[in-house]
């Protein structure tokens, strides 16, 4: 799931669906801003670097046999908690995506005894951020609360994760939400891309499909199918939790089991293959009237628990992963004047290994971008870099590691992570060592995988000149 070397995925799309503006806010307008200083205070928090975090960490289990990881840090009156259901949107019924999305983001609008308005003006009276959002590959939660408001906290948790309500003037009022957000990505070249890629890289398989559904398929999904999703889905073998902040071990044992002890004891995921992207070496072009083209593209990647994750991490900082010294900015950017920016990024998802990039250039300067694009990437993988640019690159990544745990919010996002990925409670420690570790030989090797099949699919939209358009099969919504 991981798009990164710290084990950590590239953070979910913003949340679809969402409630209307002025619903609660007459009642809500005076603890507004409580919420707001709240959260701005805990993104501000600060933490000890990264080098030194691992020491911290300790793994809680509960009584009942739930598993966390806590950095106890006292330094403001704050909590953060990061949870995960492994099984997001792969897990939706092939002519109903979306059902995962919507879900996710419900469960915050009634639970148990309390409907939507109750729910949300408890959390606004007590300053308490809970919210949840889904991704290919799992549900995911994030609580932020003063550490002396953890009691309601926690039961706003243990309520939206064991006794979602869906009630059904929150379930239309949310699926207009989502509708509407779909309405709008049609109109977005990139988001259009995107899709595009995803389409036509994993036609006939979960991966192919939006995330956030279609037109067509949000308005036929159903209480029973929220209802149902959540109860094959939310449970306690697929949880993974990461707290940080103002409690310690003591106080979160038997918290965990008040929060989750209630859910079933095994998730029903269908079985999602393994799958390889097609379509490599094509272009495919969806014609939208705008002055730039959009264009997203991508390749096979490295699994997360590949032993050569790492330097290909390393490799791909090279070519894309840096917003000014990467290869591809230099060529696109510095010295044609292509794009305002282009970038690439390793995406081992739970069952396919990608690397994927994107930029945006004018209309009539499409084919010459995609060409350079193809071009650098062979030859990066080739002739490899030189030492001096590998040097660089890993003092880079090693002296940039600290920043990704600068606020408590941060350093739970990291420990979920680590958990998903399997990389073990050490990590933290090991992983500048192994960005060190990587020489011009391991480079090499890596390259030479990649070299194997180093085709690359390219998902354009707009109106580009010079390239035949193609129609792109199931870029709907998303």
């Amino acid at each position: 799931m991981s798009v990164a070397a710290t084990g950590a995925a590239g953070r979910l799309p913003p949340r679809m669906g969402g409630r209307s503006p002025g619903l609660f806010l007459k009642t809500r307008l005076p603890t507004i801003l409580a919420l707001v200083l709240a959260v701005m205070t805990i993104a501000l928090a600060p933490v000890t670097p990264a080098q030194s975090q691992t020491t911290r960490i300790q793994r809680v289990v509960s009584p009942g046999g739930i598993e966390a990881w806590l950095v106890h840090d006292t330094t403001l009156p704050l909590v953060a908690m990061e949870v995960a259901f492994i099984g997001g949107a792969a897990q939706d019924p092939a002519d109903k995506p979306g059902i995962a999305s919507l879900m996710a983001s419900l469960l915050d609008e009634g639970a148990g005894d309390l409907d939507a308005r109750t729910f949300q003006d408890r959390m606004a009276e007590k300053a308490i951020e809970l919210r949840f959002d889904a991704s290919r590959d799992m549900v995911s939660g994030s609580l932020r609360t003063l550490s002396e408001n953890t009691a309601p906290a926690f039961e706003l948790m243990r309520l939206a994760v064991t006794a979602p309500r869906f009630d059904d003037e929150a379930v239309e009022r949310i699926r207009q939400g989502q509708l509407a957000g779909l309405r709008r990505r049609m109109n977005d070249p990139s988001t259009l891309a995107s899709l595009g890629w995803s389409a036509t890289a994993f036609p006939n398989h979960p991966y192919g499909r939006p995330v956030a559904g279609t037109l067509e398929s949000v308005p036929t999904i159903s209480r029973a199918d929220l209802a149902g999703f959540a109860t094959r889905t939310l449970a306690r073998d697929n949880l993974k939790i990461a707290v940080v902040g103002d409690i310690d071990a003591a106080a979160l044992g038997p918290a965990l089991d008040q929060m989750f002890g209630a859910l079933p004891a095994k998730a029903q995921l269908t079985p999602v293959p393994d799958v390889v992207p097609q379509g490599l070496g094509t272009t495919v072009v969806k014609e939208l009237d705008v002055p730039q083209t959009s264009v997203i593209f991508g390749g096979i990647g490295l699994m997360r628990d590949d032993p050569d994750f790492i330097p290909a991490f390393v490799l791909n900082h090279m070519l894309g992963g840096s917003a000014f010294s990467s290869r591809l900015f230099k060529e696109v950017r510095e010295k044609r004047g292509l794009a305002y920016s282009v970038y690439s990024h390793l995406a081992p998802l739970d069952h396919a290994a990608l690397i994927l990039g994107g930029t945006a250039t004018k209309n009539d300067r499409t084919a010459e971008s995609i060409e350079l694009i193809r071009a650098e990437y062979l030859k990066l993988l080739t002739d490899g870099p030189s030492a001096e640019e590998l040097e660089d690159a890993k003092s880079y990544l090693i002296g940039s590691f600290a920043l990704r745990f600068d606020s408590s919010a941060k350093v739970a996002s990291q420990l979920l992570q680590i958990q998903i990925d399997n990389l073990g409670i050490d990590y933290i420690d090991r992983r500048n060592a192994l960005v060190a570790a990587v020489t011009l030989d391991d480079i090499r090797r890596v390259a030479a995988r990649l070299r194997e099949d180093p085709a690359l699919l390219f998902s354009l939209v707009g109106k580009p000149t010079g390239i035949t358009p193609t129609a792109i099969p199931g870029a709907q919504g998303g």
